[in-house]
């Protein structure tokens, strides 16, 4: 890190066993990433009930290339965090899947959703297992029936409405990911 983490007791007497563990956490976020250039925690209790207990709550505010993670663990209602160490894991470990999703994001990992195309069914082989779905742009894509749910290719017929997704395939496009629309439904009944 390029910049010692800062700690801060909110309205509460400084405890070094509570800040050498906020330091362990910080050390753990730091060996899943290299490039965390400032680090803050704030431990306090907003929360102070005299029938239920002192609730702790902990930010963890930390700077990384192209941003910010910022977390705020304040569960009024969860008296787990009545132990401040419990308070600190739920917080670090909020701040370790937020910083997991940064790193994935930054290293492009961040998965894609290929967009599903609808069309209908235009020529169909049913003894061979396998069709075509004609697209509104007028292509034809080959569809085989382990694309589409068993129960699915027992009821395709001509025209049949689909959505699918269009990959490459060993001689062309395919469709993978093959479902029939099936018509809405009123009162319970087709």
């Amino acid at each position: 890190m390029q910049t010692q983490p800062q700690i801060s007791f909110d309205d509460l007497p400084v405890d070094e066993d509570v800040r050498d563990a906020v330091l362990e956490h910080i050390a753990q976020l730091e060996k899943m990433s290299d490039r965390i250039t400032g680090c803050h925690v704030v431990v306090a209790q907003p929360h102070r009930h005299h029938r239920d207990g002192r609730l702790y709550s902990v930010r963890v505010d930390l700077v990384v290339p192209g941003g910010e993670i910022v977390v705020n663990r304040n569960h009024p209602a969860d008296h787990a965090h009545e132990d401040v160490y419990v308070a600190l894991r739920d917080s670090f470990d909020a701040a370790r899947r937020r910083l997991e999703d940064h790193v994935r994001h930054q290293r492009g990992a961040v998965k894609r959703h290929v967009p599903r195309a609808e069309g209908r069914v235009a020529r169909l082989f049913p003894l061979e297992g396998y069709g075509f779905i004609e697209t509104p742009d007028g292509r034809e894509i080959y569809f085989h029936r382990h694309a589409i749910s068993a129960d699915d290719f027992r009821i395709v017929d001509l025209g049949t409405r689909v959505h699918f997704t269009e990959e490459e395939g060993d001689e062309g496009p395919q469709a993978a990911h093959v479902e029939v629309i099936h018509a809405a439904t009123r009162g319970g009944r087709p």
